[in-house]
């Protein structure tokens, strides 16, 4: 089997689980033990782990049950074209074909994917207590750095387990990243290289900012988002407001119950409200109208009808102030805005 079976097999194996992982594991099983290695080095840590747990499972299986695996992968692999295989080398031939090397080079700079440095793919495979251990032990501008290049749920779990007076300093420092510098990269690589083999850093694609600190804040666990947006506030209050912007927006309210809904609905001033409605989404409206009398969402309706087409900011800055309220109801208990963090709510 050569690289591009195996990457078309894994690609294979990776879109049938969880569905299929059962199918994947079987097939696994039945290829050498070297095959079987090459397929796992194409997928991801948590696919690894899942394929690894099935694999287990499927120990008494009946001719039929693997007949009916090659079965499924044949189909699957008849689909597939081997066009993407190999792509950068034909790019590279065609671009120094028609345009000389020189040129073809400057425009291959500006139009080749980044490549991802083995040392920060390094960082897919650690748990979130070992990321932990080297955040706390590094700058915070460090710290920020692999935060920005993990997904926001893990990374929600390696800032929960830090400091509490390390958490804000590092939110301030992972929003106010823009381009990471191939500097900046090669400190990171440097410091994981007891992971994985050092190798030359490459330019970063932009990471981290507001919605980027936002998406790791929205995981965290009950209370520990809005203690850090305090002391954020304290560091820079304009990016803190950016952050909770980010953090909380208005078709979120359609995730709200019944009842909290009906009591955020009681402390909207009517004037704010039929612009705020002008521009959301139907089902959200519909939602809202539903937590108020006939008589109410029959007016709402009539004065969002006779206002006509409003200027887009308007209606930005109604829905702004909606959420400001919720905001002031949740922080004084009034209201919960949603599930956060498995059984925690905010």
């Amino acid at each position: 089997m050569d690289e591009n079976d195996a990457v078309a097999l894994a690609e294979s194996l990776s879109r049938s689980a969880p569905d299929g992982s059962s199918a994947a594991a079987i097939l696994l099983m039945t290829l050498g033990d070297d095959e079987a290695a090459e397929i796992l080095s194409h997928l991801d840590p948590t696919e690894v782990q899942h394929l690894g747990s099935a694999m287990f499972d499927v120990a008494d299986v009946s001719e039929d049950q693997v007949e009916n695996v090659f079965d499924l992968f044949m189909t699957k692999a008849k689909a597939r074209t081997s066009i993407g295989f190999g792509a950068a080398p034909k790019i590279k031939a065609v671009m120094e074909h028609a345009l000389g090397q020189e040129r073809a080079e400057t425009v291959l700079a500006r139009i080749t994917p980044p490549t991802r440095s083995r040392a920060l793919e390094a960082l897919r495979w650690m748990d979130a207590r070992t990321i932990a251990a080297v955040c706390e032990a590094e700058h915070p501008q460090i710290a920020a750095l692999i935060m920005a290049h993990l997904e926001p749920p893990i990374a929600a779990d390696v800032l929960q387990l830090l400091p509490n007076d390390r958490q804000p300093d590092i939110i301030f420092r992972l929003a106010r990243l823009e381009s990471v510098t191939a500097e900046a990269i090669e400190d990171l690589e440097r410091i994981l290289a007891n992971q994985v083999t050092q190798v030359a850093s490459a330019p970063s694609p932009v990471r981290g900012g507001a919605s980027e600190a936002a998406k790791i804040m929205t995981n965290t666990k009950n209370g520990t988002d809005q203690r850090i947006i305090r002391s954020l506030t304290k560091l820079d209050r304009q990016l803190a407001q950016k952050i909770e912007d980010e953090m909380f927006v208005f078709d979120d309210l359609l995730k709200l119950d019944d009842r909290n809904l009906a009591t955020l609905m009681q402390n909207i001033p009517g004037e704010v409200l039929a612009p705020a409605l002008k521009g959301a989404d139907p089902t959200l409206r519909d939602k809202m109208f539903g937590c108020m009398s006939s008589r109410a969402a029959d007016t709402v309706r009539d004065e969002i009808e006779e206002r006509g087409p409003m200027r887009l900011a308007d209606v930005l800055e109604a829905q702004k102030e909606i959420l400001a309220i919720a905001r002031r109801l949740a922080d004084a208990g009034t209201i919960m805005l949603g599930a956060r963090g498995g059984d925690d709510y905010v």
